[in-house]
């Protein structure tokens, strides 16, 4: 066995173990046992080679562009989407709408998992879309902590006036921001399209995902709203409660 691709695999496994989650150089090679200069230059070279990145939101490194299939398919989500599909078929048949599983990669939102319903007419929505422009982007960028989130900010700049009109200015984005965090939920209501609210799913304390609710407008009344916020809000925890 040669010892330094052995220690390079069981990098790339530890940062893919929770792929969201940024891991710092110290904790590497403190949780392998590795050498720390050794693990820094093994680092080094995975993120030369495009394996690792250093994340744009916090410290530390996520997997690169290269392992981009294994840190952002469904394959590295397979117990959260094994855990959530019987939770998303059970709002499914409360409410007969469409659910959905999304991630935050950089300044996106993307679905990783989703299901269907029986209505002649379904809400769509991409697979990939800008994260302030969709329910469960905007909850994952609420629910970064400050630091990220101020990282965030000043790496994506603030939301335009025509995506979130309610947010186009720091003070306004802030407000926002607050709000979703107090409520445990976000919603975005105002669409003409796609109505959709979204809560958030947790790993051991860690926010990994979002689960949102979404359906066509013209089917939205205050009856539905409290149904989907109650659901999806309830179905997050019992998400997270088994992922802990």
């Amino acid at each position: 066995m040669i010892q330094v691709v052995n220690r390079a695999l069981d990098i790339l496994e530890y940062v893919s173990v929770e792929p969201l989650k940024p891991k710092l150089l110290g904790h590497i090679a403190k949780d392998l046992h590795l050498n720390p200069a050794t693990c820094a230059n093994i680092v080094k070279t995975l993120v030369n080679r495009g394996y690792l990145e250093k994340s744009d939101i916090q410290k530390g490194y996520l997997l690169g562009k290269q392992l981009t299939h294994i840190g952002s398919d469904k394959h590295s989500y397979q117990t959260m989407i094994s855990v959530a599909d019987p939770e998303m078929k059970y709002i499914t048949k409360q409410l007969n709408e469409k659910c959905l599983i999304a991630v935050l990669k950089a300044d996106k939102r993307l679905v990783i998992h989703k299901n269907s319903c029986d209505q002649m007419v379904q809400a769509n929505t991409p697979d990939e879309k800008k994260a302030y422009d969709s329910s469960s982007g905007r909850l994952l960028v609420a629910m970064l902590s400050d630091e990220a989130l101020e990282n965030f900010i000043h790496k994506y700049k603030l939301p335009s006036a025509s995506i979130w009109p309610d947010a186009d200015t720091l003070k306004k984005f802030m407000a926002q921001i607050k709000l979703i965090r107090k409520n445990g939920y976000a919603l975005i209501e105002d669409s003409v399209q796609v109505i959709g609210v979204a809560a958030p799913i947790y790993q051991k304390g860690i926010l990994i995902a979002s689960l949102s609710i979404y359906l066509p407008a013209f089917r939205f009344t205050n009856t539905t709203r409290k149904k989907m916020i109650q659901l999806s809000v309830a179905s997050a925890e019992r998400i997270s409660e088994k992922l802990s």
